[in-house]
């Protein structure tokens, strides 16, 4: 009986200190570190957070550099669309055609660049209560626009005759359409400046 008293002691004893040993496994474990991994070293951790402060350092400084970037090629095309250099023109002005339609327009008076003016003068007129000059108002309206309308078709049919002319095998697809927006605006507002006197020769 004795006998059997001393295993079962003997048991016992061996049954506490397992669960003691992994008491103080699990006491060691870093509490927030994952389960079933053990806990990273200092070094590590401070490694970790390192790589992590020069990758936010590293998109920080690209980001920066790409805002400095657009803001040169910005300066570079506000100086392009003074001066006229292809290089850094905006793509819908790039080219030799564009530049001949922009030569052609700005080589000569067109009736459209005048109207903003005269739509200043006509509208001061029609705000007058005197009804002769509404009237001359009225009619100055129509002259205008029938002005516009038929220099606008010589200026298609000239441009296009000049273009097919000097650039026969090459794209010259809304090269007209883009003359003709040109020509809307006043001389001194156009972009690129002009590079042409007027009466010159494209």
């Amino acid at each position: 009986m004795g006998f059997v008293f001393r295993s079962r002691s003997k048991e016992e004893k061996a049954a506490l200190a397992d669960k003691a040993s992994l008491t103080d496994s699990t006491q060691t474990r870093d509490p927030q570190a994952p389960k079933g991994r053990p806990t990273p070293k200092r070094s590590e951790a401070q490694s970790q957070r390192r790589s992590v402060a020069n990758t936010s350092t590293t998109r920080k400084d690209a980001s920066k550099r790409q805002r400095e970037e657009r803001r040169a090629a910005m300066d570079k095309q506000r100086q392009a669309l003074a001066g006229g250099d292809e290089r850094y023109l905006p793509a819908r002005d790039k080219g030799p055609i564009r530049k001949f339609a922009r030569n052609f327009i700005d080589s000569r008076f067109n009736v459209a660049e005048f109207f903003l003016p005269m739509a200043v003068v006509i509208l001061v007129l029609s705000m007058v209560r005197v009804g002769s000059l509404q009237n001359i108002a009225l009619l100055l309206w129509l002259v205008v626009i029938v002005l516009i309308v038929l220099d606008s078709i010589m200026t298609s049919v000239r441009l296009k005759k000049q273009l097919n002319e000097r650039f026969p095998d090459e794209n010259k697809r809304g090269a007209v359409a883009y003359a003709l927006m040109r020509s809307l605006q006043m001389r001194r507002l156009r972009l690129p400046k002009p590079q042409v006197k007027r009466g010159e020769r494209p």
